[in-house]
């Protein structure tokens, strides 16, 4: 394995960024630059424009150590015929290629025919996401995890109403048949989040469809900064359970104002950007956002008025409060 003063001096000579072609010139493997890179203060967010099954695979082999066992791919399966979904190829090939892999979903709480198991069921094969088996986890149940630290958290006095916020929450009981988790994640706007990134995608569609999300929304689907500190509590409990086997990929393309919860979301606006991953939900999420905030006003107002109308940020916020990750991050390109 190479030296950090290596590539300590590639990162000067290259920015904030960094090309992974010069690490590759020397002579690392995928897996090498990963951990090679792990000495660095902040967390990697491993980025190409290449959208398509190559760039998905390329990108899945710099974060996917000490993913095996059974594997679930946790991804937004969507209402029938949403405009704004991904292609399906862009999981099918990738599902392909990861050994004893499969679909994960939960059903939901707003009426929808996701609703139901059994309608759900069609729903996934109207989408076409029948290529592979499709684990409906909250199908027999939910059971009840914990969000670790949040007693202690809450203990300390930090302003919050006794029942605003989650020390456990309601989890698909199938959940716990699995060893590692992807989390495929649509990037795009949401209309109670701001955006959906990694967390909304566990924090939320890995909670039961009935009892967990209940949990999460509360009574009468109250918006704002409690609905979103629930949100990522539930996550951080989802990403604490799987512990360093869970895995996250954002994709940034067809974004949306709304989410593909939405059977009739609005067009996009923004351009398509590229992939995204980490082993760090944080990052990754806040990696997602600055680029969609570097892009030019005529594409990006309408999202950006979604995500601050609704409080969308204190997703970042909360989640670096109760240390789920870093935002602190190297962007790194690569071919």
């Amino acid at each position: 394995m190479r030296s950090i003063s290596k590539i300590n001096s590639l990162k000067s000579a290259g920015g904030s960024g960094l090309d992974v072609s010069s690490l590759k010139a020397i002579g690392m493997t995928s897996g090498q630059i990963a951990d090679e890179l792990k000495y660095d203060n902040k967390s990697n967010v491993f980025f190409t424009n290449d959208i398509s099954v190559k760039g998905l695979l390329k990108i899945y082999t710099y974060i996917n150590s000490g993913i095996d066992g059974r594997i679930g791919i946790k991804l937004h399966t969507g209402e029938p015929h949403g405009p704004n979904l991904l292609p399906i190829n862009l999981i099918k090939g990738l599902q392909a290629e990861i050994p004893n892999s499969n679909i994960v979903e939960c059903n939901v709480l707003y009426p929808s025919p996701r609703y139901e198991t059994e309608t759900h069921r069609e729903v996934i094969k109207t989408n076409g996401f029948d290529f592979c088996p499709v684990d409906i986890m909250d199908e027999e149940g939910d059971v009840m995890i914990p969000v670790p630290g949040m007693k202690d958290f809450l203990s300390k006095g930090q302003g919050f109403a006794p029942g605003d916020h989650l020390t456990e929450v309601a989890v698909g009981s199938h959940m716990l048949n699995y060893d590692s988790i992807l989390v495929y994640t649509h990037f795009k706007g949401h209309a109670m989040g701001g955006f959906g990134g990694s967390l909304k995608n566990i924090g939320i569609g890995m909670a039961s469809g009935h009892n967990g999300k209940h949990m999460i929304h509360g009574a009468g689907w109250p918006t704002g900064p409690i609905f979103l500190e629930r949100m990522v509590e539930s996550g951080k409990a989802i990403a604490e359970h799987f512990k360093d086997r869970i895995v996250y990929i954002n994709v940034l393309k067809n974004m949306s104002v709304d989410c593909d919860c939405d059977a009739h979301g609005a067009p996009p606006k923004c351009e398509d950007i590229g992939i995204l991953a980490s082993t760090d939900i944080l990052a990754i999420d806040k990696a997602s956002l600055d680029l969609v905030y570097k892009l030019p006003r005529e594409q990006n107002h309408d999202i950006i008025k979604r995500i601050e109308s609704r409080s969308g940020l204190r997703q970042i916020e909360y989640m670096n409060t109760l240390g789920m990750g870093n935002t602190d991050y190297n962007l790194i390109q690569i071919e």
